[in-house]
């Protein structure tokens, strides 16, 4: 390769570790190189279903248990947090039976 081109990778591979990233070959199935592929760019966003994903994967390649405090995230991600819903439970001590 000239001189150029390997200007050019190496400005290429500054550019991309200031923004955080690299580049890395991977081996695996052929069949699979779509998904590999659409992995690697979903993991590559800064984003929270990114960071989901990321969490998802390593628990289910490391086989570990899920985290404690799963629940509870999930019901302070819930739309209603935001409402003034009231939820009143009724105290009524029900019929009359005989028997």
């Amino acid at each position: 390769m000239g001189t150029s081109q390997n200007r050019a990778i190496q400005n290429y591979r500054t550019r991309l570790s200031e923004r955080g990233l690299a580049r890395f070959e991977v081996l695996g199935r052929d069949a699979d190189r779509d998904l590999i592929r659409s992995l690697a760019r979903r993991l590559a966003e800064d984003s929270p279903q990114a960071s989901q994903l990321r969490v998802v994967v390593s628990q289910t390649i490391s086989g570990s248990p899920p985290a404690k405090g799963g629940i509870l995230a999930a019901l302070r991600r819930s739309p209603l947090v935001e409402t003034d819903i009231e939820l009143v439970r009724s105290r009524d001590e029900g019929r009359h039976v005989e028997i």
